[in-house]
């Protein structure tokens, strides 16, 4: 299989995670798990069994006490070390916009012999503005153009949550002044908390496009702090038209359950790409039909892999195993019915699995 290039991802805890932790990072639930089970019992939690015990000197599908236990022992700097670079990642593209004791890009290079830049959350990038500015709408507008011109220079992209803030049924167009103005010093006047207002997630969404850098949106499922029927791709769609002039190219992640759309939009407009990332992880055994699934209509140039990996670095094995599992069997058979020859499947691994990002980013 080819080098693979994790166009979306996130930092992994530098300390050791307890049971308890470690186990949450298996699902998108907020809440325990049912009881007499844990979230080893899911998809994920049976391919992390199968994928990484033998990196850390274990049998495949060991107990997840067994190898819990002997991730302790190793201790997490030395087992981020061995997984990350187990991964077969050589190129990581950083969303630094989540909380918690992670990584940096360039702790995640370290630890894994590969390359990393950044990808600039817009949402965070504005509360991080508005913490440190004074509450003048028109002083915080001036400070958040300078915060993206700048985060433009040094960042691979953008990344932008109004999925979760407030859904994907926004309206297309960039807020005139006096609308931005006015949500803007509301917003400020309440305390600029957690940014959810429609009209400054608008805005941040054009100042990206105004950059020429790539924007990936959030798409599809997640944690419960969204609604998954306001994260259907599709209601992108007047957003993604009016957008197109500026150039700027959109990436839709995840996508799942909505994947078919976000493939179906990669085809008909030239500036909007897929990636199949999270969605495999979570769906373990299942990947190879999602993929399928996802290859029926997004052109093959448009499609990305990622991980989403966050927290663990088990999830960048595991997302790059099922998707390298699943794709090796998928081109397998398609070669075998002679609907594809050897050839292009071996160019379109090598376009999903890396050089699709490389040209994008």
């Amino acid at each position: 299989m080819p080098p693979l290039v994790d166009h979306h991802c996130h930092g992994v805890l530098r300390s050791d995670p307890d049971d308890a932790l470690f186990a949450s990072f298996l699902t998108e639930s907020d809440a325990p798990a049912a009881p007499g089970t844990s979230f080893f019992d899911t998809q994920l939690g049976f391919a992390v069994r199968r994928w990484c015990p033998p990196l850390l000197g274990l049998e495949a599908h060991c107990p997840p006490e067994r190898y819990l236990a002997r991730r302790h022992e190793v201790g997490a700097r030395e087992a981020n070390q061995l997984l990350l670079s187990a991964s077969g990642i050589t190129a990581f593209l950083v969303d630094t916009g989540l909380p918690g004791d992670l990584t940096s890009p360039a702790e995640l290079a370290e630890l894994s012999g590969a390359t990393a830049r950044e990808i600039v959350r817009l949402e965070l990038l504005a509360e991080t503005i508005a913490a440190e500015a004074t509450p003048d709408p028109d002083q915080f507008l001036v400070a958040l153009a300078d915060a993206v011109g700048a985060a433009a220079r040094t960042a691979a992209g953008f990344k932008s949550v109004a999925g979760y803030r407030h859904g994907l049924d926004l309206a297309p167009e960039p807020p005139g002044p006096a609308e931005l103005r006015a949500a803007t010093a509301a917003w400020l006047a309440a305390g600029a908390g957690r940014l959810t207002d429609p009209v400054l997630l608008r805005h941040l969404l054009w100042s990206a496009a105004a950059t020429g850098l790539p924007l990936q949106l959030h798409t599809g499922f997640g944690d419960p702090d969204l609604r998954l029927h306001r994260c259907d791709p599709l209601l992108l769609t007047d957003f993604i038209r009016a957008v197109r002039p500026t150039g700027c190219r959109l990436v839709l992640l995840h996508g799942y359950p909505y994947h078919r759309g976000a493939g179906y939009l990669a085809q008909v407009y030239p500036h909007v790409y897929a990636d199949v990332g999270l969605s495999l992880s979570h769906t373990g055994a299942r990947a190879g039909a999602v993929l399928a699934e996802f290859l029926e209509l997004a052109p093959f140039g448009k499609l990305l892999f990622s991980t989403d990996a966050y927290g663990l670095a088990e999830l960048y094995v595991v997302g790059a195993r099922l998707y390298q599992d699943a794709l090796d069997r998928l081109l397998n058979g398609w070669t075998a019915s002679g609907s594809w020859s050897a050839e292009d499947a071996g160019r379109v691994a090598r376009l999903v699995s890396a050089e699709n990002a490389e040209r994008l980013y």
